[in-house]
């Protein structure tokens, strides 16, 4: 009889919660490697096997550069306005307040004073989690901030490019703040302060064109992503293969575009040589 009866699925137990916390390995992109999260942070986020660099946030890279971990920000507490009321998908002003509160930012840099291996400078750290870490008028306007101190103090003056570009909500106004940095800039080397940039992964559009690639001195991350348009669009334009390692770092410095590659754990140190060596020269500012 016991055919006869219906046979009861056995009650699901309820899935185990893993022992290991989340966030505790992180899994690298390039190489596949495992790697244990406090290792990887202690390595300023460099993959141990095939040193990979992982991205960092403004935050995060401005702690790797100043000495202690210190530095003074400038204009921290300006953000945008929405000048032209954009809309897309949603709202321009609902855009930035959520990224406002996932990230922690105000805006898409950070701009800050402090020393690098002793020697004062105002380095702008970019955020790429801010909306693509895009250039809009905030942007724009806390560079110069930075860049007019550099004037003011006659320090040197870092850009840390990550940025996909110019802000598309913000429109023309967006594009002008490359017209504005550029300027900037020409008033910093007319007053013979070095402008050093360094571009990591990825650099492109609007910032490549303007202030990333402007610098006395050009420097990138191994393998970072540099170039206007994206490959794929170049290949649909002109119609060929492009080569291997296009708009890649290391392609970049073979045909003259970059002056250094440098490891990010010998960043510090190199622009710590760098600028030193570019403040032995005391001559007065050029005022004309």
């Amino acid at each position: 009889m016991a055919w006869f009866k219906k046979a009861r699925k056995p009650i699901a137990s309820p899935a185990k919660t893993s022992r290991v916390p989340e966030g505790l390995w992180v899994k690298c992109p390039e190489c596949d490697t495992v790697i244990y999260t406090k290792d990887l942070i202690k390595n300023l986020h460099v993959c141990t096997k095939c040193a990979h660099h992982f991205r960092l946030s403004a935050t995060e890279r401005l702690k790797v550069l100043f000495d202690d971990e210190r530095w003074e920000e400038i204009a921290p507490n300006l953000v945008s306005n929405d000048p032209l009321k954009f809309t897309d998908t949603r709202p321009y002003k609902s855009r930035l307040a959520a990224t406002q509160k996932s990230t922690g930012q105000k805006d898409a840099v950070i701009v800050g004073v402090g020393r690098i291996n002793g020697v004062d400078a105002v380095v702008a750290s970019m955020e790429y989690s801010f909306i693509g870490g895009s250039m809009g008028v905030v942007v724009g306007e806390k560079i110069v901030r930075g860049i007019e101190l550099a004037l003011e103090r006659r320090i040197a003056m870092l850009i840390v490019s990550c940025s996909g570009g110019a802000r598309m909500m913000e429109g023309a106004l967006s594009l002008m703040q490359m017209a504005k940095i550029s300027a900037a800039l020409a008033r910093l080397d007319r007053a013979r302060l070095p402008y050093i940039s360094i571009l990591t992964d990825p650099t492109t559009g609007g910032v490549t064109a303007s202030f990333a690639m402007l610098g006395d001195l050009n420097i990138a991350e191994p393998k970072a992503l540099i170039g206007f348009a994206g490959p794929r669009v170049i290949e649909q334009t002109i119609r060929q293969k492009l080569p291997d390692g296009f708009q890649r770092s290391e392609f970049l410095l073979e045909r003259g575009m970059l002056d250094l590659v440098v490891d990010r754990r010998e960043m510090k140190a190199t622009l710590g040589h760098v600028m030193a060596f570019m403040a032995t020269d005391h001559d007065p500012p050029i005022t004309a």
